[in-house]
């Protein structure tokens, strides 16, 4: 459309295209390859929120890796303004169209921190945390900051919302750690997962195989890249010994935080095609993606993110969470990146993050999943409409998760 208002040819165009598209589906119910789309992070477009005419706009043109100086200030301004666009519509935040006598919803209206200065009485303002000198934290926003006190800060309680339907004979199998150079303790197991799946009456349509897949770093001191480059050859040749899955299902690799690759800057790029040609010789409807990746399934939008997220989160806590609501750390690792709308919202010093890129580890709009591939234990919880789970780590303990999407419905596997 040339302009905001959105008339009924327009209207027509898009409902013809869905009913089209709805009937091709019905043709050929069987396959459901067309239903799932991988989205690299480094594809994602990149938006920015015009606060004055309150709309977002696509940045035009590719973004180079080595952003400028400004692209790092740009980094904390967008997501303050994303933020802000999400908060402003909040029932909570919204004022009333008409007054009334009778206050039944009181609105709440955000305030800079600029106008501040002067003023008595509550005020509810929004900012980014900043450390400008040691020992001291700031409320900043673009207007000014204001130091703050954590000795009293407390935490907001949790809320949940809505499911959606659809497809109820596809399946996703997520695995994350994954040792390849291990041979009795994961490989073994792996084929004892393949041999299952391979005899089930529907095949899952995708296998998600999350890192690390050495269980050794593959840093500068690791020097054995051919010989996991064979083993990548080898997990290729016992997914083809599996005739089903190779033909009906998808495979999709995405690299853990100690996997090769030019650093452990975010997002990380797909694993090199030195160590994955071997494999997908084997393969050929493999696909490598980025560290995070989105996965589109019908409507719905999955975001899978292998880090060791929990451990580094609390180790940078300002605050203690609250336990009234609950005292399990992954379910405040969930609200908080739902909070943020974030998938990493550590200090740069502690997760470094490419600044033009930043924007592949939004989490707005909210997708209707995230999988978080940690070291921890296997969990799940629902938070405001989101199935946020941890598949667990296989190379531990061998586990994993079966997951349908048409239910949201997370399924604890282990062997």
């Amino acid at each position: 459309v040339k302009s905001s208002i959105i008339d009924k040819e327009a209207v027509h165009q898009v409902v013809s295209l869905l009913l089209d598209a709805e009937a091709a589906e019905e043709e050929s119910p069987s396959s459901s390859h067309s239903s799932i789309r991988i989205v690299d992070a480094f594809l994602i477009p990149k938006f920015r929120y015009d606060p004055i005419k309150k709309h977002f706009f696509q940045h035009a043109g590719s973004l180079p890796i080595h952003g400028e100086a400004s692209a790092k200030a740009a980094l904390y301004r967008d997501r303050l303004l994303l933020l802000f666009q999400r908060v402003s519509r909040d029932q909570h935040f919204i004022k009333p169209a008409f007054d009334t006598d009778v206050d039944t919803s009181p609105s709440c209206q955000l305030s800079t921190i600029q106008s501040l200065v002067g003023q008595r009485g509550r005020r509810w303002v929004m900012g980014v945390i900043s450390q400008l000198e040691d020992g001291h934290f700031y409320l900043e926003d673009l207007t000014a900051a204001v130091e703050i006190d954590f000795s009293k800060a407390i935490s907001f309680d949790l809320i949940a919302y809505y499911l959606e339907k659809r497809a109820v004979n596809d399946m996703f199998v997520i695995l994350s750690d994954i040792w390849l150079d291990n041979e009795q303790k994961v490989m073994e197991k792996l084929e004892t997962v393949l041999n299952g799946f391979e005899n089930v009456e529907i095949v899952p349509s995708l296998f998600v195989f999350m890192g690390d897949f050495c269980s050794h770093p593959c840093n500068l001191s690791f020097h054995s890249f051919s010989s996991l480059r064979s083993q990548f050859g080898k997990l290729g040749r016992m997914i083809e010994a599996h005739p089903r899955l190779k033909e009906q299902s998808k495979f999709l690799f995405i690299p853990g935080p100690n996997d090769t690759g030019p650093s452990t800057v975010l997002p990380r790029c797909a694993l090199p095609k030195y160590l994955t040609e071997e494999l997908q010789k084997h393969v050929p409807n493999a696909i490598f993606s980025s560290n995070p990746c989105r996965v589109k399934f019908y409507t719905q939008e999955m975001v899978f993110f292998r880090q060791d997220l929990l451990y580094r989160m609390r180790r940078s806590c300002l605050i203690p969470p609250s336990t009234e609501e609950t005292d399990d750390p992954f379910e405040h690792l969930v609200a908080t990146i739902t909070h943020q709308s974030h998938l990493c919202p550590l200090p740069l010093f502690v997760q470094p993050i490419i600044w033009n890129y930043d924007h592949c580890l939004h989490l707005y709009p909210t997708p209707h999943t995230i999988v978080l591939g940690d070291r921890s234990e296997q969990k799940a919880f629902k938070y405001t409409g989101i199935t946020c789970f941890n598949p667990g780590s296989f190379s531990d303990d061998s586990t994993f998760v079966a997951y349908r999407p048409c239910t949201q419905e997370v399924e604890f596997s282990a062997l």
